[in-house]
């Protein structure tokens, strides 16, 4: 008994320490993030762009298209979203393979705006502490309105602004459903789903957009696209 308490205790122990020292990481790796440029700084240049279009000028498609495939739990938890980077590792454990990340929108804006788009762990960590400030100053719509106007669309397009005049000649607000769901779908990786660049590809991407918003009630099971 004493034996399984001792090694309990050191269990414990490492764990304490393991937590502590990736705690010191990210918090670090954010902090000298901030040193270069302050969080409120870094978003006040972003909301000051000529072009930044606001919640209640882009479609309802368009947001309801974002929400369900990127973060369909997003007016539902803070700032990380614990069930989806559960979810995440034991897809990726299943698939063998890197599929799902379990990032939320806010985590993505942090990266966005705070960190470059270097797929280190460090990053990742950091993400995490500028969530939490980005949440502490800011409401989800507005975080939500950061986020796509710093995605990037491909083809030279940054914000869903120059992206929805570039690839549509309209105003965000204007979208339908079938561009609505195509450009929700490029960010994940505009270099593949650009519509001008792989067609095929960002037609399946749009239909998984599609997918989604039905499966999370945004459009009726029989809403089709061209």
């Amino acid at each position: 008994m004493k034996l399984f308490r001792k090694i309990l205790l050191i269990v414990l122990i490492v764990i304490v320490v393991t937590f502590s020292i990736i705690f010191f990481i990210g918090f670090s790796a954010y902090s000298n993030a901030l040193k270069e440029k302050p969080l409120l700084e870094r978003v006040e240049e972003v909301t000051s762009n000529e072009h930044f279009v606001k919640f209640d000028d882009m479609s309802e498609l368009y947001r309801n298209a974002v929400i369900a495939v990127e973060d369909h739990r997003y007016y539902d938890h803070g700032p990380v979203d614990y069930i989806a980077i559960i979810r995440a590792i034991f897809t990726n454990i299943k698939n063998g393979e890197l599929q799902e990340g379990g990032s939320t929108i806010t985590q993505q804006v942090a990266k966005n705006i705070v960190f470059s788009q270097d797929q280190s762990w460090v990053r990742k960590l950091g993400e995490i502490f500028a969530a939490f400030d980005l949440e502490r100053n800011y409401n989800k719509n507005e975080i939500f309105e950061i986020y796509v106007n710093t995605a990037y669309f491909g083809d030279g397009y940054y914000g869903i602004y120059d992206a929805s005049h570039g690839y549509y000649d309209k105003e965000p607000k204007d979208l339908n459903l079938d561009e609505a769901s195509m450009l929700a779908g490029v960010p994940n990786a505009p270099s593949v789903y650009s519509p001008n660049v792989n067609p095929d590809l960002a037609k399946k991407r749009q239909a998984h957009v599609i997918e989604k918003m039905k499966d999370y009630g945004y459009i009726s099971q029989n809403a089709t696209i061209n």
